[in-house]
């Protein structure tokens, strides 16, 4: 007998890949975890019914989340993520070695633990010396830590569950207010073919907290769509401003010097969307 997985990504859209074996399924403190070895994508992390991370793909979204904004700021010393208790953003983050501190805040020990187990090259550096991993609220957490990171990354599930009051205007200005003067935050906002809407929103809260704001976009397969869109905002530093020769060839598999500036070219439809 076959065995699969389907995401149902509207009432009437889906995506579905064919399982041979399930490592778990628990419902946590906070959500619905399964971590599922599939036959395309490999490991899967699946939280209430949706496809957060796979070791096929995985590098397109870590990667995209981590490197524009850590090339856009001209010294990150102090880097926090909010989610992303894979630890796929962090790995990526530690390839900057004028970081000297990640922290990352997330909701759910459960993640984290396995994704240590299941997902080891993702989560391969959440035990480096430069990381701190803490288990609590993230939301919580940017509101006790005023002026002190240099880049935040939310790296949420979507708008639901635990993550609802991470895409809210009183979460992006609590995070400027944990920047420092010149920091820069970046987050995952979801596809426009089936979150318009929410992309629509988000951009229109970022702009009332901070003077730049930029939405760029990449192809991450497993998401809704397969369009994915991340909002950059910044307190002085315009991602379109970097010298691409200033920004060195690094190990990735996505993300490049010459693409760093290309993702901020929008599909005119999206374009629309954040005028």
């Amino acid at each position: 007998m076959e065995l699969w997985y389907t995401e149902k990504q509207t009432d009437s859209y889906g995506i579905t890949a064919k399982i041979t074996e399930t490592y778990v399924s628990e419902q946590t403190d906070f959500q619905k975890l399964d971590m599922i070895e599939t036959e395309e994508f490999g490991t899967m992390l699946v939280l209430d019914g949706m496809v957060m991370t796979t070791d096929k793909d995985e590098f397109v979204y870590h990667e995209m989340v981590a490197h524009p904004a850590l090339y856009t700021h001209p010294n990150p010393k102090h880097v926090l993520v909010v989610g992303g208790g894979d630890g796929g953003v962090i790995r990526e983050i530690l390839k900057h070695p004028e970081v000297e501190k990640a922290v990352l805040v997330d909701i759910d020990g459960k993640v984290i633990e396995y994704s240590k187990k299941y997902l080891p090259n993702i989560a391969s550096g959440l035990d480096d010396p430069r990381v701190e991993v803490i288990v609590n609220d993230g939301f919580m957490h940017i509101h006790d830590h005023k002026n002190a990171y240099d880049v935040i990354m939310v790296d949420s599930t979507e708008p639901v569950g635990p993550a609802v009051n991470l895409f809210t205007r009183g979460f992006y200005q609590g995070i400027y207010d944990a920047l420092k003067e010149d920091g820069i935050f970046v987050a995952q906002t979801d596809n426009p073919w089936f979150k318009a809407d929410l992309i629509e929103s988000v951009n229109r809260d970022v702009k009332e907290v901070f003077p730049i704001v930029r939405v760029y976009w990449a192809n991450v397969p497993t998401y809704p769509s397969g369009l994915w869109t991340f909002t950059l905002g910044s307190k002085k530093h315009d991602p379109l401003a970097v010298n691409e020769s200033s920004i060195p060839e690094i190990d990735t598999k996505y993300y490049s010097p010459r693409l760093h500036k290309a993702a901020f070219a929008l599909p005119k439809f999206v374009e629309d969307l954040v005028k």
